[in-house]
Formats: C-alpha cells, sequence, structure tokens
C-alpha cells in the first residue's frame, strides 16, 4: 500500500510497523534506520514494515480523500519544515505543529479507516511509533482492527510537548522515554507505571559508538586544517540554516586561534555564501554527508540548535556544545537547552549574535576541559537498548503480563 516499505529478512518471524515520515529534518526516519541497523546486526526475526506518513497524506490529498492544510498553502508539511529551517524563520517554524495538530484533527476519522486498513492488511504483531502527533489515531484505529495489539512511542525529543504531541494518556501505549523530565511527564499524564520504560538517552545510529581508526591529526591536515588548532562543528541539521553565515561572520574574530567545519545538508545557498566569504581563518565546507561522525571525529566542539539527534551525536562523540535558546526554539526543543545546563555538558546561549563570547570561554583550557570532563559522563546506549525492550514487549504483549498465545507459539519456535 502507498506510503509503506518492508524491510524483508530471511528468519522473519515477527511483523513489526514503524511509523515515521521521511520529510521535513529527518530526524524521525533517522531513528528508524537506526533501530533497523542494530535490529539486522543482532539478527532479530523480526520484518519491518515502513508507515510514511508522509508519502501517505500526499497519497491521500491528491485522491482527495482528505483535507490537507499545506496543500492549500501550496507545499507540504515536510517542504514547509525544511524551507522553515533553511531560511530561519521561527514563527512559521513554531506554526508547523499546531497546523499538524488541526490537520490531525480534521481527518481523524478518514485517518481511522485509512490506518485501520493498513493494520488489515499489515497484521503486526508490534507498531511502532518513531512520530508525534498521530499516536492516538495509531492507537484509536488498531483498538478496531486488531485489538490487543502493542503500541510502543519511541520518543525522539528530551520531552514531550502536551497536549496531544507524543504522549497519550487514555491510550494503552509503552512509553520509551529517554530522560528523566520525559518519564516524569508520562508519569504526571497518568500513565501505567509498567507501561513507561526509561532509556538512557535518545536513540542515534551505532556509527556514532564506532571507533574511528584514522588519525585525527593527519585528517585534519589532509583537508587543509590546522591539526594542533581549537576546531568547531557548525550543524544545523539536514536542512541547513541561514544562521550558519551570521556565526561564521561573528567567528571570523578570533582569526588563526580558530577553524570550523560547516556542515551545510542539502542547503546548497549557504555552502556557497560561506565558500564565497570565506577569509582568512581555515575552514571546512561541505553540504548533506552521512559522514557525521568522521567530521564530529575531527572537530572539538559543537555549535547548532538545540536539536535532539545532533545533539545526542555530539555528546556520543564527546563534544561540549553551544546552543541557541530564545523565544524562537521550537516549543518540542526547549526543555534540551535546559538539559544542556542541568547536565553541564556546554552553553546556552540567548542568541548566536554573542557565539563569540561562548567561544572564547571554550578557548580557556580549564574551562573546556571541565565540558569534556562532563560530556564524557554521558553514557547513552538507547539504540541498543531499544530492540530488546520491544523485544519483551512482543513476549508479553499489551497487558505486559501473560504472552499472547500467537506471539508466545512464536518465540517457542525460536
Amino acid at each position: 500500500m502507498e506510503g509503506t516499505q518492508s524491510f524483508l529478512s530471511s528468519h522473519q518471524k515477527f511483523r513489526v510497523s514503524v511509523v515515521t515520515t521521511c520529510s521535513g529534518s529527518g530526524g524521525h526516519y533517522a531513528a528508524f534506520e537506526a533501530l533497523q541497523s542494530v535490529i539486522e546486526q543482532k539478527q532479530l526475526p523480526w520484518e519491518l514494515t515502513v508507515v510514511d506518513v508522509a508519502s501517505l497524506t500526499q497519497g491521500l490529498t491528491e485522491q482527495k480523500k482528505i483535507l490537507d492544510i499545506f496543500s492549500l498553502l501550496g507545499t507540504s508539511a515536510g517542504e514547509f519544515v525544511s524551507q522553515a529551517q533553511q531560511k530561519n524563520w521561527k514563527l512559521l517554524q513554531k506554526l508547523t505543529n499546531p497546523l499538524i495538530k488541526l490537520l490531525v484533527k480534521l481527518n481523524y476519522h478518514a485517518a481511522i479507516r485509512i490506518t485501520s486498513e493498513l493494520w488489515r492488511n499489515q497484521q503486526p504483531d508490534l507498531v511502532v511509533s518513531v512520530l508525534p502527533l498521530y499516536n492516538k489515531v495509531i492507537w484509536d484505529s488498531l483498538q478496531q482492527e486488531k485489538p490487543g495489539t502493542p503500541v510502543a512511542t519511541l520518543l525522539t525529543d528530551f520531552a514531550d510537548s502536551p497536549p496531544a504531541f507524543w504522549i497519550e494518556p487514555k491510550t494503552g501505549m509503552y512509553v520509551l522515554c529517554g530522560t528523566e523530565r520525559a518519564e516524569q511527564q508520562a508519569r504526571d499524564l497518568g500513565l501505567e507505571e509498567k507501561r513507561i520504560i526509561k532509556t538512557s538517552g535518545m536513540v542515534i545510529h551505532p556509527r556514532f559508538y564506532e571507533p574511528i581508526t584514522r588519525d585525527r591529526a593527519a585528517e585534519r591536515q589532509r583537508l587543509g586544517l590546522d591539526p594542533d588548532c581549537l576546531t568547531g562543528l557548525v550543524l544545523f541539521g539536514g536542512c541547513g540554516s541561514n544562521q550558519m553565515l551570521e556565526i561564521a561572520q561573528r567567528l571570523a574574530y578570533f582569526g588563526d586561534k580558530l577553524q570550523l567545519i560547516f556542515l551545510c545538508g542539502r542547503n546548497e545557498a549557504v555552502a556557497s555564501a560561506l565558500r564565497e566569504s570565506q577569509g582568512q581563518q581555515k575552514r571546512l565546507i561541505t553540504t548533506f554527508t552521512p559522514e557525521i561522525p568522521y567530521y564530529m571525529h575531527l572537530a572539538d566542539f559543537f555549535i547548532g540548535k538545540p536539536g535532539p539527534g545532533s545533539l545526542s551525536e555530539a555528546i556520543a562523540m564527546n563534544l561540549p556544545v553551544i546552543v541557541e535558546h530564545n523565544f524562537g526554539t521550537l516549543p518540542q526543543e526547549q526543555y534540551n537547552a535546559t538539559w544542556v545546563k542541568e547536565k553541564q555538558v556546554g552553553m546556552v546561549i540567548p542568541s548566536f549574535q554573542q557565539i563569540h563570547k561562548a567561544v572564547e570561554s571554550f578557548l580557556v583550557p580549564e574551562t573546556f576541559a571541565r565540558y569534556r570532563d562532563r560530556v564524557s559522563a554521558i553514557n547513552n546506549r538507547a539504540v541498543f537498548e531499544v530492540p530488546e525492550i520491544l523485544q519483551q514487549i512482543l513476549a508479553t504483549g499489551d497487558e505486559a503480563t501473560t504472552p499472547r498465545p500467537s506471539v508466545q507459539a512464536k518465540i517457542s519456535q525460536l
């Protein structure tokens, strides 16, 4: 069915449907890809089917089966998010969630019919959501078509942004929380304790844990960088951002005391502008790349927006962070900045107009070492924990007590 894709192995036993989206900045789909990688490594007997909500919505909009607010604006939700991020249109970014909430509400009954048909065709043993806003529809449609099927919502944000964002308290979903804050939110919203599962952080791709054997100093030199200079990595997700230009301009002040790596994502315009404005300060500028762990390996610290994926990747690569937090920060990323302060893993500034002050503090060896020590103390192993958690949910079923006969029969065959 349109909007779905299967990933098959030679030992399929369990059917697991994963609800995500390939649109926007790609963070939700990245979480799926990270889990898929570990599931394949562990050779778990699962058949994974991706339900891409963006693709499904687009197809249904074209068939005029649902109302899409974004199509009325001449765009799609993914394009809307990408454009707003690239241009740093903070108000438009903040409008995205309210618009999608309204879209879900207006299309609720149609969405129930459509997703019920999906479950009828897929017959999942487990549904995993790595997407906010749609979880009540997922739950209600399963109760209509395939009651008793367990549902696990894996938060890819540091905290929920209620109401009706990640955690749906009137459902029987399991909620996998990567922070104490999200765990407490689930408890405060009235979820049963047995359905609240704490992980050690956000899910990121296992390649961020793999050792990089290439010598860092030699690689810096090969790429035209100083092997011994303090190096910042500037990253604003897969869409890049115009804010990178301001950061470059303000940090040119440090001259040869600092060098920068700019990962511009799909933002060719920003990459070109950075190349044209390059002065004496050493810069490495590249567009979309799958080699983010490699470039983080070359860096000493991270500069960017407080996105959950980029923050978690930087911390895993032992990079202190500098992030911005102000009225324009997305609601679902507000707590991330608080987390950075609580854990003392970097600096939070009200505007990138003050980026030079934050970097100046990193140039003090004692200060920078203190932040590095705090970063090293974070031990996020969520991507390896979650498959084990899902395996247990498969075994125990919706009630989290007694295995369902159909699933238990499959387990006995392993």
